[in-house]
This record gives structure tokens, sequence and C-alpha cells, in this order.
């Protein structure tokens, strides 16, 4: 039967649409019969042209609208839930509800509209639940691996004590069944060492040798996303052979060239100031200069200040090594060690062991120290029992005023090293905070220079308490304040200047006219632009300023890409050099032939891995 076309549902045919839609097929039937009966026979019927459905477009977000996805897609607004017919799927139709149903949002700025959409979708509960238990399965097995990675154990530790123990909770929590399904999961040291395998940029290398005598190389990357910047672990590799900057250069260039990396791309590179990194002819920065000649280097700042407070005046360090003489006497024999702990236990002293020297360590001096100080009087007790020549040094006042000088000045320098170990830093971090220590340090020398040590507690509570001569206790303390004031300045040379002249990247709506006017004219010009925008006003009080000034270079590339030129380099070595400290953890005498490249980046690694996407391309172990 030829049946009736269905009128189309317009504006002036609503009151048609409703009464089709509410007739019954015996009456399309009946009316049909009819139409044969008096027309004759029924022509061949035409074949239907598709029908055409309005198409979603990336914009609709703009006015507040996103698809539904499903066939023909509608439009879905994402502030208030409702969802219009195909037909509406047009900016005059998205526009006017967006006008009548949210005229608050009319005008707002496009970081706007995209974070509500983000809101909005991460709110639905988009989780897949017809998994098969085979699929269960080899996900849990990743994500087991990755917790044993992440806590640096040996893969052997899933299956002989968390599968176990995962079993024995389910029978006891829940029934036998459960505790079945979980002996099902692939964790075998074979599986889980497995699964761990499967623009512009800065890089960041170092290097140390492991307990097996084999020396490791790590390399971070910091790159511009489309947010943010981020940083995370490169590769490690064992040194074969020597560790000169040639055979550093040739391990970074083969993994370049293996993963189509270009050192084109490479802006910056943070090392540190060996032979092997800064030699002129065949060091890795000469040698990374030949491939492109444009590479910035940045000596780490934690290096550096290290280096710059490790110099003391010969009478500082005749004290320094006194004290380390102290301590080995009794720390390095067993049984004077074991003597001191019973004699500290019978005096009341809330620590009962010295600490020993570590000229490695940069926090060792400080710590030392402060130790030895807190225990001098059951210190010089005990020398005096075991006739120690070291002893008459606790009588002398003016030999524990220096001391305790060190043991102030140290902890200062100690809390400064602390303040530069952190992540997603830059350099305006990191001279900020140096920078800030140096006005401290001038602060101390000249209070010091009157006469004034309240700056150092443990010096002014032993003068106020003894009779001291201050006299060569403040030509000594001003002597090294100064020199350490100067050895700061050797290694970070213009910092204030640098540091100034960065200042229109840390805050530009709050730049002097002074500093703005340092910046070539169009770089001002953009900058005023930037200023009188209040939605970045907005922005930069609730964002990092790598955010910031990510969002900044999509509407104003030249100046964005200005910015991120100094914030993009790393700073220090730090990554490094805690991928070290989980290297002494994950290697360690008893897994001494581990290959550490698998592991090591599983375990320091900052980004989330795409277990989604490792789990599509895997195959569940279903006989396991």
């Amino acid at each position: 039967y030829h049946y009736p076309k269905k009128p189309r549902a317009t504006r002036h045919h609503l009151s048609i649409a409703a009464a089709l839609k509410t007739q019954t097929m015996e009456t399309w039937l009946q009316r049909s019969s009819n139409a044969a009966e008096n027309t004759g026979p029924v022509p061949k019927k035409a074949k239907p042209e598709p029908e055409k459905f309005c198409q979603y477009l990336e914009e609709y977000v703009l006015m507040g609208f996103t698809s539904t996805g499903c066939n023909p897609p509608k439009p879905l607004c994402f502030f208030c839930g409702e969802k219009l017919a195909n037909g509406s799927m047009k900016p005059t139709h998205l526009q006017r509800h967006l006008k009548i149903k949210h005229a608050c949002h009319v005008g707002k700025p496009t970081e706007f509209f995209k974070r509500k959409f983000s809101e909005f979708w991460s709110s639905q509960d988009m989780m897949w639940k017809a998994s098969t238990t085979s699929a269960k399965v080899l996900e849990a097995s990743y994500a087991v691996s990755l917790l044993v990675a992440k806590a640096k154990k040996p893969f052997t530790v899933a299956e002989d004590l968390l599968l176990p123990a995962a079993v024995v909770l389910a029978k006891t929590m829940l029934d036998r069944n459960a505790a079945e399904k979980f002996k099902t999961v692939p964790l075998s040291n074979d599986s889980v060492c497995h699964r761990l395998w499967e623009n512009c940029f800065s890089l960041q290398l170092d290097e140390s040798t492991d307990v097996s005598g084999n020396a490791q190389l790590v390399a971070f990357v910091r790159y511009v996303d489309t947010d943010d910047i981020y940083e995370h672990i490169l590769f490690c590799k064992t040194l074969e052979g020597k560790t000169t900057g040639e055979d550093i250069f040739n391990v970074v260039n083969t993994f370049f060239c293996e993963n189509g990396l270009s050192w084109k791309s490479c802006s910056s590179i943070c090392t540190n100031a060996a032979a092997s990194m800064t030699g002129s002819v065949r060091g890795l920065i000469a040698r990374i200069k030949k491939e492109n000649p444009d590479v910035k280097w940045t000596h780490c700042v934690i290096h550096r200040e290290a280096l710059a407070s490790k110099k003391v005046s010969p009478v500082l360090h005749d004290i320094l090594n006194d004290s380390i003489k102290v301590i080995n006497f009794i720390k390095s024999r067993p049984r004077n060690a074991c003597m001191f702990h019973l004699l500290c236990e019978n005096m009341g002293a809330e620590h009962t062991q010295l600490l020993l020297h570590t000229e490695v360590r940069w926090l060792s001096r400080g710590r030392i120290l402060n130790r030895l100080l807190e225990l001098r009087s059951k210190v010089h007790t005990f020398l005096i029992k075991h006739r120690s020549p070291h002893a008459t040094l606790f009588q002398d006042t003016d030999w524990l005023t220096k001391l305790c000088y060190l043991a102030d000045i140290f902890s200062k320098l100690n809390k400064l090293n602390m303040s530069l170990h952190c992540k997603d830093t830059s350099i305006l971090n990191l001279y900020d905070k140096v920078g800030g220590f140096l006005k401290k340090a001038e602060l101390w020398r000249r209070a010091c220079a009157k006469g004034d040590f309240t700056c150092f507690l443990q010096v002014d509570d032993f003068l106020s308490s003894d009779d001291v001569d201050r006299a060569p206790v403040k030509s000594v303390i001003v002597g090294h304040l100064t020199t350490l004031i100067q050895d700061f300045h050797s290694y970070f040379p213009d910092m204030m200047e640098k540091s100034a002249l960065l200042n229109w990247v840390r805050n530009p709506f709050f730049l002097s006219e002074a500093n703005r006017s340092r910046l070539p004219v169009t770089y001002q010009e953009k900058l005023l632009e930037v200023t009188s925008d209040c939605g970045l006003q907005m922005k930069v009080a609730t964002s990092t300023l790598t955010q910031f000034w990510v969002c900044v270079r999509q509407e104003h590339p030249d100046l964005g890409l200005k910015a991120l030129e100094q914030l993009l380099p790393f700073a220090s070595t730090y990554l490094c050099e805690a991928s070290f400290s989980a290297m002494t953890v994950i290697k360690i005498k008893q897994r001494n032939r581990l290959c550490l490249e698998k592991n090591w980046i599983t375990a320091v690694a900052s980004l989330i891995p795409r277990l989604t996407k490792i789990l599509s391309e895997a195959q569940a172990q279903v006989s396991h």
C-alpha cells in the first residue's frame, strides 16, 4: 500500500502533526484501501530522498551547546541540560536560547565556555560497565604492577605477598568465589616486568653510579602543552665504559634518533659544572652546540649554591676538622658508640647518638654540628673518661663560640638549599630565593659588625651565658660572611639585574613604567593589551604562572612565547637527584644485576599511564 507522506512539522502545522501521531494503524490502512478503490492501480512508489540533518560544529560550544552524539545529533545546552531538536542546530536558534535563558553568560570569554563545557562532561558518569572478566583481570594486573613500581619493590613481591594477601582478604571479608577470582590476576615477575615496559623542549641531565658500579644517565624533559608546561622523565640509560662528554652525547643522540627527536627543538639544557658536561672541546654542551648552536646551558642553581657555601676561612676550617675528629673517635668505634649511647640515656638526653660527616652530602655539616652542640656536655664527660686530648676543646669558650657560629650559619645554608629542592619551578623562583638569602646575609654582616649576634641564636645564647671576648669572634664571623657574599655573587653574576628584567613575566599587572620601558615597543603594546584585559587579570589570580602565559599565548602569540622562553628552561637538576635517591632504593645489594630502565621510569614518572590504550593493545592472559 502507498501511505500518504507525513506532513512536515512546522510552526503552523503543529496541531496537524499532533493529530497524525494519535491516529492508529487501522485508520491508515482504511484510508489507503479507499484510495486504492477510487484511483485504480497503485503507481510504483518512488524511492524517497535521504533526509538531511543539521550537523554539530565546534564553535557551538561558545553558545553553550554540545551534541548528544546520537543520529541525528541534537543540540544539548550544558548550562541547563535542555535538549533541542535537530532543526534547532543553527547559530540563530542557539543564540536565541542563550540570550533568553542564560542572559548572564552572554559576552563571556571563550575560556569561560570551555571551562563550563569541561565541567559538564566531567560531571557525567561515563564509566563503561560492560567489561568482561578477562579484561578486568588484565586491568587489575596493570594497576598492581604500577603500584609495585611506584613502591620501588622487587617484582616478585606481587606474586609472593600482594596476591596471597588479597586472596585471604577476599575469602575473609567476601566469599570463596571472590577469592578464586583474585587468583586469576597475572602477577608473576615476568608479567609485572612486561607491564612496565609497555615542539620545543628543554632537558635536564645528570649521571650517577649505582650499587653495582655502573654509571647511570638520567634525563628529564620539559615541554609546553595546550594548557601548561609539563615535565617528565625522558629516559635512563646505562653508560657502558667511560663517562666522558662524548659518551654521554652518543647515548642521548641515539635516543633522539630512535624516537624522531631533533636537536633543533631543544632550546636549553641544565646540568652541573662537571668537566664532562662543560668541557669547551669535547664536553657535552660543546658537542650539543655543534648540532644546535642556539641551545642555552643553565648551571644547576642547587649545585652553585653548594659550591658558594663550601668555602670557609682556615680558622673555621680547623674548628670543623676538630669536630669531625671528636665525632669519629666516638662514632667510628662500636664499643665507644655503645658506651656513649648508655651515657646519654643515663643523663636523660633526647638524642643518644652523634651523626657522621659525609663530604658529598651537602646538608651534612649543619646537622652534625647541631647534634654535637646539643650533646656537648655528654661528649665532654665521655672524652674525659677516655682521656682524649680533644676534651680540652670543650673547655675553650672561644672554640665553642666559633662552633656555635658554624652550626648556625650551616643551618641557614641548609634551609636555603632545601627550599631550592622543588618540582615545577623556574629560574625566576630560584633566583628570588637566592636573592632573598643574599639580602639577609648583608643584614647579618652589618649587625655582627656592630656586635649584635641575635641573628645567630646559638652564638647569642652562648655569649650571653659565658664570659667570652667578643672581638676575635666578631672578626671571624664578619670575615666569613663577607667571603660568603662574594662567593655567592661570583656563582650568581648579575642575578639581581637579570631577575629585575623579568619582572614583567612574574606579574604584568603590577609592573612599573620603568620596567616596562626596558622591553621593545611592540612588546610594550602587547603588554598593555594584556593588562587591560579583565578576564586575563582574573586568570592570573586563579592559575599558575605557566598556565597564565600559555593562555596569553593563544591571544598574543609573540608576547606569550617570549614569556615561555624564560619559564621553559630547567633551573636545577633536582629531578635527577631525586631519581638517584629512588635508584638507591630500587637497586640494592640483593638486586645488583637489575636493569633499572623499566621500573625506574615507572617509579619516578609524573604522568599517569593511559591504561585504556595499553589494555586495548594487550591480550588478556586467561590461563593465569
